[in-house]
């Protein structure tokens, strides 16, 4: 059984992720075609200005295979925030959400950070559960339209 390694993020897996997110989130959601730039938009400033120090991106592969992502990125001094969390059909079940969670959760404590915050929609009920067994709080729920579709928008938060 080969193993799943976590690397940082490169500038060359943008591609790969916003073309994964565009098309998991329309498959899966019903997302329009204004959810892929939105990533390729949060990419191309993590890779014009994100601070080595205190943000982060991961790459989880599996015998060369990209099977998801999850960045730390500043919000404030004493607070980060979790981005890009994905992962494809092909890593559930391996326990790999839990892992990147961890990662991303212990850099923003090694970083500093005293908190984290996060952006997500009710639908991600498997996302959702995972906040939730690690201690995140639902901060602030409301209905929006966004992508297409009529949704959920949530805000969760945790002290680290």
């Amino acid at each position: 059984m080969s193993e799943v390694t976590l690397r940082r993020f490169e500038p060359d897996d943008s591609e790969w992720l916003v073309e994964r997110h565009q098309t998991l989130y329309a498959r899966d959601e019903g997302f329009d075609d204004t959810f892929g730039p939105l990533v390729a938009e949060i990419l191309k400033e993590f890779c014009a200005s994100h601070d080595s120090t205190c943000e982060r991106g991961w790459i989880a592969e599996e015998n060369g295979q990209r099977l998801g992502s999850i960045f730390c990125v500043r919000l404030t001094d004493t607070t980060a925030k979790l981005r890009l969390f994905l992962l494809t059909p092909e890593a559930r079940g391996k326990g790999l959400g839990k892992r990147l969670l961890q990662t991303c959760m212990q850099f923003a404590r090694d970083a500093g950070y005293k908190d984290m915050t996060l952006w997500t929609h009710e639908s991600h009920e498997a996302a959702c559960a995972l906040y939730a067994a690690f201690g995140w709080e639902l901060a602030d729920s409301k209905p929006v339209h966004s992508f297409g579709q009529d949704l959920i928008e949530q805000s969760w938060k945790t002290v680290l």
